[in-house]
């Protein structure tokens, strides 16, 4: 999956800053950042979490490329 998009996805549909994500998700700004940027890939227990919040709001997880 590519988490680069998807966290941007889901901060646009939840009209959302990488602050307010970040604290939803429990990780630093500068984890989101990294995640949009490509730089990293957050860790299981985080993407567990993703798809938790996607799926509250009803966001698709369809593969993104």
């Amino acid at each position: 999956m590519n988490y680069k998009k998807l966290v941007k996805e889901i901060r646009e549909k939840l009209i959302i800053t990488q602050e307010e994500l970040a604290a939803l998700l429990g990780v630093s700004f500068a984890s989101i950042n990294r995640w949009e940027t490509g730089k990293h890939e957050p860790t299981t227990k985080i993407k567990r979490k993703i798809v938790e919040l996607c799926k509250a709001n009803n966001i698709d997880l369809e593969e993104k490329e």
